[in-house]
């Protein structure tokens, strides 16, 4: 029996997180302590009593949502021995850690530098994205392409679960592809509410940004492969698992082909890690009868 441990992305915050975990847990209590340290912010006070609008903000949704998965991890001592991991997005950063291949400090030193670099490019260039449901993924795909050309960017970004594909473009982009993908027989198109066109070519000044400071921080050889966004495959080369993070910003994500790969290489058991259970139902719409539950 395999266990696959997951960590989930943007999108799953909510006030009060982590809350239990600081008030129960001298370890979790301390992380905390050394992430308000570290960001040169109390966090956790956000976290635990912040506002659904505070919360949403990127620089502080994308560290609230790493430091709550990977002290969860953390707090399970022992009993978290993962064969693999993988996380949607943002949440390939936990699972790295999950796997030993960052420190705490520097990965959530990356985090942070992550999302005011991704919150900067959103500036840039206004965009959004938004959720194609019920539509083969090849026709959202094809659409998506005819739009770019057109010069309104739109890409696929996240590969959800079969019949759940995020888009993500210029704004004029995704009004055009969402008129475009209900007329091609999409159940819904619906905008999302972002701040940008997260996984898309729009990234590009994040990625730039990002890539000087992953490189120049110091991967260890994980314990365990992690299956990563771009490439959908288990990876335990540090120098390969660098060129991967750094190129996620602007890549999709692959979240429907690493979990059926996760399953081809005998995972019996996925685990989600971190507020919300967002990827259990993906993995159960993408492997029915796969078991999947919360830590």
């Amino acid at each position: 029996m395999k266990k696959a441990y997951v960590f989930p992305g943007q999108g799953s915050q909510f006030s009060g997180m982590g809350k239990d975990l600081y008030e129960s847990n001298s370890l979790a209590k301390d992380l905390f302590e050394k992430a308000n340290t570290l960001l040169g912010f109390r966090i956790s006070d956000t976290m635990f009593g912040g506002t659904d609008e505070e919360l949403k903000q990127t620089n502080i949704t994308q560290p609230a949502i790493f430091l709550h998965s990977v002290i969860l991890a953390a707090v399970q001592g022992e009993h978290f021995k993962p064969d693999m991991v993988a996380g949607h997005s943002l949440g390939e950063f936990s699972a790295l850690v999950a796997n030993k291949t960052l420190t705490f400090q520097n990965a959530l030193t990356l985090v942070y530098k992550r999302a005011m670099a991704m919150q900067k490019a959103c500036e840039i260039n206004p965009s959004t994205m938004a959720a194609i449901l019920n539509l083969d993924d090849k026709v959202v795909e094809d659409i998506c392409g005819e739009i770019s050309r057109s010069g309104n960017i739109v890409v696929a970004a996240n590969y959800n679960c079969p019949g759940q594909l995020v888009i993500s473009g210029s704004n004029e982009g995704i009004a055009i592809a969402c008129e475009k993908l209900k007329a091609a027989g999409a159940k819904r198109a619906l905008v999302l509410p972002v701040g940008g066109a997260f996984h898309s070519p729009l990234m590009e000044p994040a990625r730039v940004e990002l890539e000087a400071a992953i490189n120049s921080t110091e991967f260890n050889s994980p314990v365990c492969p992690v299956y990563q966004n771009v490439t959908a495959t288990a990876v335990s080369d540090p120098s390969q698992i660098k060129m991967n993070l750094i190129a996620q910003l602007t890549a999709p994500v692959k979240w429907t082909q690493s979990v059926q790969q996760m399953v081809a290489d005998g995972a019996t058991q996925f685990i989600e890690v971190g507020p919300g259970k967002v990827l259990q139902g993906l993995v159960k719409k993408i492997s029915a009868g796969t078991e999947a539950v919360s830590v």
